[in-house]
This record gives structure tokens, sequence and C-alpha cells, in this order.
């Protein structure tokens, strides 16, 4: 039995150490929080592009260490806790964007850490009047009854970003269907080609980056302009100002002619 066991870890290893030589990257990321249907949907999304592998840290480690790639201790260091492993020939950037997508926000699970603040908002529950009431009041919602339902008198915070969601909270935002949790793949590091780019230095404002593309453009075309009417030789004026030259010397001689 033991030898059986043996056996198959070593085929695993080996089965791998193959996948890690297919592809250019590796990627890390915490299955914390994750629920198994969201991770399927993934793995339809990056079919023929990524593999999703959920695989124990020990086997992961074993096979790395049996390859000549770079920085493989540097890697180890992230083989700990619970992890989902992604091997892929997507550019490190593209896979975190397209991780970044697939998360969805749901209604929050006991222990859960809310994304934003969570408000319960002022208005018709849609409850009848029973142990909700207490329910909503140990979390500090004034409530009134109604025309037979339960009202909020008005919109409550009830839980601050970065909050965990309590024991009590959680069952009250489930029967409100208020949605409140961020889940998705948490890229901790992507390996690529001997190179770790943590999770923080993945994450691109693309918005922000437009922006600056803009502010620089404009700010290279003024400084351009510039230097046209101040006349200084460039590599980037000179074309334009010897036009100008030619045109003002053509208009020149031709006043003179006239």
């Amino acid at each position: 039995m033991e030898r059986k066991v043996l056996r198959e870890k070593a085929e695993n290893v080996k089965e791998i150490r193959t996948v890690i030589q297919k592809y250019q990257a590796i990627g890390i990321a915490s299955l914390q929080k994750v629920r198994s249907s969201q991770l399927q949907e993934l793995r339809k999304k990056l079919h023929g592009t990524a593999q999703i592998r959920v695989i124990k840290n020990s086997l992961i480690e074993r096979a790395i260490s049996d390859l000549p790639i770079p920085n493989t201790e540097k890697l180890k260091e992230y083989i700990t806790g619970s992890n989902v492993y992604l091997f892929t020939n997507l550019n490190p950037f593209k896979l975190a964007r397209l991780i970044e997508k697939s998360k969805v926000i749901a209604i929050a699970k006991v222990g859960d850490t809310a994304t934003e603040d969570v408000v319960v908002p002022a208005g018709n529950t849609g409850l009848p009047p029973g142990p909700v009431i207490s329910q909503l009041g140990s979390v500090g919602i004034k409530t009134r009854i109604e025309s037979g339902s339960v009202w909020v008198n008005r919109d409550t915070v009830v839980a601050k970003k970065g909050d965990t969601i309590t024991e009590s909270l959680a069952p009250i935002l489930s029967k409100l269907g208020i949605k409140s949790v961020e889940i998705g793949l948490a890229l901790r590091m992507v390996y690529d080609g001997g190179a770790i780019i943590q999770g923080e230095q993945l994450k691109l404002d693309i918005d922000e980056y437009r922006k600056n593309l803009g502010e620089a453009y404009a700010a290279t075309s003024d400084a351009r302009n510039l230097a046209l009417n101040a006349g200084i030789i460039s590599a980037e004026t000179i074309g334009d100002l010897v036009k100008k030259a030619y045109f003002e010397a053509t208009a020149l001689s031709t006043k003179i002619a006239g």
C-alpha cells in the first residue's frame, strides 16, 4: 500500500513537472473564500489559454526542485497556505486582468470581509413582522411596520469596508438579498521566466494609465509647439522648421519680385 502511494506521488510530480515545462508562467492565487462554482467558471473562461490546478504544495515544491529553472528558492516562499496554481503563456498582467474581471459581488457568508461599506437602504424589506424585527435591531437597524411589512426607517451602515461579516449580520444580509463581498481568486504572484511579480504589482489602473498618457501627449505637444515658435532645432522640430523657413523665403521672394 505504501509503495502504491509513493508511486502515485512520483507520477503526480512527473505530470506536474511536464505541465510546468509546457508554460512560460506560473501564477499562485489564494483559494480562500472562493466558491467552487466560480472556480469552474474561470476554468471555462481560461480554457485553452491557462490551466488552473489545485495541487498539494508538497507536490509542486518537489516538481520545481527537480527542474533547472531560475529563482526557485524565491518561488518556494509563496508555496504556502491554500492555493490554486495557474499555468499559462499569457502576459502576467493580462492574466491578472482576466482574473480580476472574473470576480463577482455576492451575498456574504459568516467570516467574509466586506468589500465596501455595507448599507441597508431605507424602505420596504418585503418581510412580514416577526423575529426579523429584533434581528434587524440587533445590528442597529431602526424599523417600523407598515402595510403588513417591515420597513427600514433610514439608510443604515451595518459594516464598514474591511469589516468581517458577523454571525448575526450574515443571515440578515441574506434575507434582504444584499450583496456585500467580492469573491474570486486573489493572485498572490506570477513567476514569469525567473522573474517574480507580486500581486500588488500586477494591478493596473487602466483608466489612470490612459489619463496619464493623454496628459503626457498634451504636454509633449505643447513643448513641441513652444520649440517651433522659439525656433529651437531638435530631431522633433527640424522638419517643420525647414518647411516654415522654405515657405517664408518663398513668400518673401514673391513679395520682392512683385
